[in-house]
């Protein structure tokens, strides 16, 4: 070779020193902290100079006394500062010739991110070649896209389950609709427990629109769902199935005495006055039922057909009734409201 490119020697100044390796600790022959690059300086305090490095850090896998041989016996080093937030640093430990001493770079390893929150560090920090900070932002961009598309995917869901619930729901009412009643009624089916299927419609309710309008007719179908809806337990289903018709699903009910006592109930309150802009609405209600005993296997439709055969005989007898279905050549009157009983004592005087 032409030349020697080998330098003849040359010495780092600390701040030199500082500038290629901002967490970098100079020791002393006695393992006390002589140097400290500017960021470890800003995370120890100048007060740990002088101190012996096991007074400042806590070194894992060390023999428990610490010299400077113990120390350049390791060709890595894992030290956690004693005091808060105990941050944790890798080091690799070189001697110093000269003076005894040893020069130990250290990193922040995969406690990066935790360091620079705990210690609120930036770019300046970390040497210009370090990619310490870059990797940062990649994690950190990563964690805002994440956190982003599980946002996106929470709002998707919950746009999804409010428009399957606005599917089944009848928006006048907030009772189940049509829909909602199929589903309801292929779920009892198909768990064969048995259950009882009414279908109720609304008498007058077309005097009411006519004559106060459809203001009044949207008052009287939003209370006739709340009386509906208050008459039965919480897991039974309550559609509107059409402009004045409502379906109730009642599970595990298959005795007409249990029928008996719902419809007092319902025809108990159907009786007190509905009344709209100071005006009573005089509406009434009839009531066809179909009970389907559990095990018995039978279509939704042929359930459906069995309570409008039961509503039809009530609406023929009279307004206010409860109408039970038997067969396809009977049925059997179970109730007869307040205002129906009240007509009848009438006529027979």
């Amino acid at each position: 070779m032409d030349g020697d490119l080998r330098p003849s020697g040359f010495t780092l100044t600390p701040d030199a020193l500082g500038r290629l390796m901002p967490v970098f600790l100079s020791l002393d022959a006695s393992c006390r902290l002589a140097e400290a690059g500017p960021t470890l300086v800003k995370l120890l305090g100048p007060a740990a100079m002088g101190k012996r490095i096991d007074e400042v850090f806590f070194l894992r896998h060390s023999p428990r006394e610490v010299t400077r041989a113990a120390l350049l016996r390791r060709t890595s080093l894992l030290l956690t500062l004693r005091a808060s937030p105990h941050t944790t640093f890798k080091g690799v430990p070189v001697p110093v010739a000269g003076n005894g001493g040893v020069l130990i770079n250290l990193s922040f390893g995969v406690g990066l991110r935790e360091a620079v929150r705990d210690h609120g560090l930036s770019a300046a920090d970390f040497a210009g070649t370090d990619l310490a900070i870059e990797l940062l932002y990649l994690f950190e961009a990563k964690t805002a896209v994440m956190g982003e598309l599980r946002r996106m995917a929470d709002r998707l869901k919950t746009a999804k389950a409010r428009a399957e619930i606005q599917a089944f729901t009848d928006p006048l009412t907030g009772l189940g609709n049509r829909r909602a009643m199929e589903d309801a009624l292929a779920r009892l089916l198909a768990a064969g427990t048995g259950f009882t299927l009414l279908h109720a419609d609304l008498v007058f309710f077309k005097q009411v629109n006519d004559t106060m309008g459809h203001a009044a007719g949207d008052h009287v179908l939003r209370a006739t769902a709340a009386i509906l809806r208050n008459a039965v337990r919480a897991g039974d289903s309550v559609s509107r199935v059409g402009g004045d018709e409502f379906v109730l699903l009642i599970a595990g009910a298959t005795s007409a005495a249990s029928l008996v006592r719902l419809g007092r109930d319902i025809f108990g309150k159907m009786a007190r006055p509905i009344t709209f802009a100071g005006r009573n609405c005089p509406v009434a209600m009839s009531i066809g039922a179909a009970i389907v005993p559990a095990g018995r296997p039978i279509r939704g439709d042929t359930a459906l057909a069995r309570a409008d055969v039961a509503l039809y005989a009530s609406k023929h007898s009279g307004r206010s009734r409860l109408t039970l279905w038997v067969s396809d050549s009977e049925t059997r009157e179970l109730v007869a409201g307040p205002q129906q009983r009240a007509t009848e004592r009438r006529q027979s005087r």
